[in-house]
């Protein structure tokens, strides 16, 4: 099976199951669990922050983060297409009483200043009270630059509000501006994130720990957090089975992230050629950029409804749904590499390819 749905399908590395079997195990709610505690101490080192809190998982994490910034009646800005305002159930709104303010999100993926400066609300009792600017980098794999992310922290603290990044893939972003800049990773890591109240970094995604996430922000915002985790029933007891794995994960496969990128190349380069050998392909393939570990690619509904029961048949899963552009009606995939494809899949994915081109072409 070559799985390209998600980051989120990897598993963990015999390295890691090791380090998840011999860890010492203490009670997380009463803060005595030794391995948890020392991936906080050692992410917020890392990153650049006072202290860090483990959760379960990015979206409650990044609710963590909205609750302890802001009140009941407060809002928070954020992207129309951000994570925290799409895929995360409505939860801050739904559990924290926070209004979302939703801006339109431009093509390489960053809020336009201007519209986050419009959008923050008057002293007045018409309105909610801004409180709060969440960023995600990245974004549908793209990178927002630290230049971009320097700015959005100085436009929040002129208006005295906080700022969190919602920095699920951070590290694929420290990664590939690390490699355009000759910098260290993490260095790339902790500038990304000067000036900033919190972060959110997922370690099951592109790291490939099984689960978790981690908020990392000053001493009295985790202090709160830590409070809400337990009103929502995130209390999960000896976790350091589980922050073994997370630890680990920052610790060994972080550079590996290159890897990835590599492969999310290489695949995209391929169904270009593909694209340019095959007239079936013509006027009904368009390609977005890659910049890290996802390609989306846009196809012709027919040319979707065929190929995706022919890969999966073949062994290879991905992600996709139909959406309309300029009147035009479009397919998009999605194609996520991770530490659980390698170069040979890469291979056998494009010679997957150039057979049912040939197949359709045939058809047609």
């Amino acid at each position: 099976m070559i799985d390209f749905r998600s980051d989120t399908v990897t598993k963990p590395t015999a390295g890691m199951k090791a380090a998840m079997m011999d860890a010492e195990l203490g009670d997380d709610v009463f803060s005595d669990d030794p391995t948890t505690n020392a991936l906080q101490d050692w992410a917020a080192a890392q990153l650049g922050f006072e202290a860090a809190l483990f959760a379960s998982s990015g979206t409650q994490t990044n609710l963590l983060a909205m609750m302890s910034h802001c009140q009941r009646g407060d809002e928070v800005i954020l992207g129309q297409d951000w994570h925290t305002y799409r895929w995360e159930g409505g939860g801050a709104a739904v559990l924290g009483s926070i209004q979302p303010q939703p801006l339109a999100v431009q093509a390489d993926g960053s809020l336009l200043l201007e519209d986050i400066a419009a959008a923050i609300k008057p002293d007045d009792p018409h309105f909610a009270r801004t409180r709060l600017v969440v960023v995600e980098n990245t974004i549908a794999g793209k990178v927002l630059s630290p230049e971009y992310m320097t700015s959005v922290a100085k436009l929040a603290r002129q208006h005295q509000l906080a700022c969190h990044i919602d920095g699920a893939r951070l590290m694929n972003a420290a990664t590939r501006l690390a490699a355009e800049r000759e910098r260290d990773v993490w260095q790339m890591a902790r500038q990304l994130c000067q000036g900033y109240d919190s972060l959110s970094l997922c370690l099951s995604k592109g790291l490939g720990a099984p689960v978790g996430s981690l908020l990392l922000g000053s001493k009295e915002v985790i202090g709160r957090a830590r409070r809400l985790r337990k009103m929502l029933g995130g209390g999960m007891r000896q976790t350091g089975l589980l922050a073994a794995a997370g630890h680990y994960a920052l610790q060994h496969q972080v550079l590996r992230l290159a890897d990835d990128h590599t492969h999310c190349q290489q695949l995209a380069g391929g169904i270009q050629q593909l694209a340019e050998r095959y007239a079936c392909w013509q006027g009904k393939l368009r390609l977005q950029p890659v910049q890290t570990n996802i390609l989306f690619c846009d196809m012709a509904p027919p040319l979707a409804a065929a190929l995706l029961p022919y890969l999966k048949q073949q062994g290879v899963l991905l992600s996709g749904s139909n959406y309309s552009h300029g009147g035009t009606e479009w397919h998009r995939l999605r194609w996520v590499c991770h530490l659980d494809i390698q170069a040979a899949d890469i291979a056998r994915t494009l010679a997957l390819l150039e057979n049912f081109s040939r197949q359709y072409a045939s058809h047609e």
